[in-house]
């Protein structure tokens, strides 16, 4: 390194330590006299027994400061020193990590070293600038019949997939991390069972979703923050090879549980409950954490957010917050996966709004007379259903009956069946020719 290099290095190196001590710990919280910091510096606490444990400035009460630990609390006791070191928590990013199953601080989860030569970056950064966002113009493979026809997705694009429990959410995102055209996926698994963990990765997204994949890893047994800093680590690391110049394919699973997250952190630290429970940083964390992905001038981010929905409310809070933050919303229908229609989107409630920009216009046209044949068979299925429908009364609703199984089988697909956009959109609009 040259001395101009190293000057600013030097400059910006603290040459003082700042220290405090544990007061009190309270429920999720530790209150400390001291250091100096600020709200999102890292911490050290020295315990008792020469250990040190990772702790984040949260908040602070008259001169107290607020820490949240990123592990248990049970070493800490009252004179702890706390140890400033004025930064936010950086972790490691680089190729080596491709294939790899790590934590919320980025350290592989099989207990194996960190590779070599991965570069150090904040978890913390800024959505790109408005005007430097290059539009969606490009369509991105998915693999999903469905979707590539019917809500086909751009390059950049991010997509919330609402669901209850149980309806197929994690295995709509292993066909996509499996079947993709993007260069990497990059996989935030926050809140789950650990159960679910290992047979996501085993079963869902297997060897040929993993060998392409970053799966970041925050089960529901760990503190608040680390399922937050979870959402915050796979997001870097996708900003970190976009900014190479890839086309990433960021999924989380999900945004609900991050939402939750935030609110225990609130609760804990004073705020006030407002919209069913939920504080006001929560409606504050989740534009800047959405927002950071999509397009910027080096390369792409295309985002799936999934979204827990209590007993398949759509409107409840968190959820509209989501969809009206992003480019899109799939619905998945109990109902449909009920039938055994397997991905269980709902067509007619779900949109891709950037889809119209970026199909041309045989695509358009046979996509809007699917949905159209489809809503017009919806509306009249009770009739049909209990024969009050005589065929000859009306010719719209006669073609939806003749062309609905044909429908069904394309909207149907295997887990484990693989196939590309181009042949989607042509079964399309064969499928919609011949029921002219």
């Amino acid at each position: 390194m040259k001395a101009a290099e190293l000057l600013p290095l030097i400059e910006d190196l603290e040459t003082l330590k700042k220290y405090g001590r544990v007061k009190r710990v309270v429920g999720l919280m530790i209150e400390s006299q001291g250091p100096e910091s600020s709200v999102g510096d890292v911490c050290y606490i020295h315990t008792g027994k020469k250990k040190q444990i990772l702790a984040e400035v949260v908040g602070f009460r008259d001169e107290t400061v607020i820490l949240m630990p990123y592990t248990a609390v049970s070493e800490i006791s009252p004179g702890c020193l706390v140890e400033a070191t004025s930064r936010s928590l950086d972790i490691k990013v680089g190729t080596g990590l491709i294939g790899k199953v790590i934590d919320s601080m980025g350290n592989p989860l099989d207990g194996s070293p960190l590779p070599k030569g991965l570069a150090s970056v904040s978890t913390e950064q800024e959505p790109p600038n408005p005007m430097q966002r290059p539009p969606i113009d490009e369509p991105i493979d998915v693999g999903v019949r469905m979707i590539d026809s019917l809500l086909t997705v751009g390059k950049g694009q991010r997509v919330g997939i609402f669901a209850g429990s149980g309806v197929g959410k994690s295995t709509l995102l292993g066909m996509v991390a499996r079947n993709t055209t993007a260069d990497l996926n990059v996989i935030g698994l926050i809140g789950e069972r650990g159960r679910e963990v290992r047979e996501f990765i085993e079963k869902d997204l297997g060897p040929e979703g993993l060998a392409r994949s970053i799966v970041v890893v925050a089960t529901s047994d760990q503190p608040a923050l680390m399922r937050i800093k979870g959402a915050l680590t796979a997001t870097a690391i996708a900003e970190y090879f976009r900014d190479k110049g890839m086309n990433v394919m960021l999924m989380m699973d999900s945004v609900t549980r991050v939402a939750m997250a935030q609110r225990e952190i609130g609760l804990a630290v004073g705020e006030p409950p407002t919209t069913k429970g939920y504080t006001p940083s929560v409606f504050s964390i989740l534009p800047r954490l959405l927002e950071r992905t999509g397009t910027n001038q080096a390369g792409t981010i295309t985002a799936f957010y999934t979204v827990l929905v209590d007993g398949d409310d759509m409107n409840e809070p968190i959820a509209d917050t989501v969809r009206g933050i992003l480019d899109g919303h799939f619905i998945l229908d109990r109902q449909l996966a009920n039938k055994g229609q397997f991905p269980a989107i709902n067509v007619l409630k779900s949109i891709s709004r950037v889809m119209t920009n970026i199909i041309d216009e045989k695509h358009k046209s046979a996509a809007e007379k699917l949905r159209a044949t489809l809503s017009t068979y919806m509306e009249s299925e009770d009739l049909i259903n209990i024969g009050a429908y005589k065929r000859g009364s009306s010719a719209d609703i006669d073609e939806s009956i003749t062309m609905h199984p044909q429908i069904i089988s394309f909207l149907k697909q295997g887990t484990h069946e693989k196939m590309l956009k181009d042949e989607s959109v042509t079964t399309l609009i064969e499928l919609m020719e011949k029921g002219e």
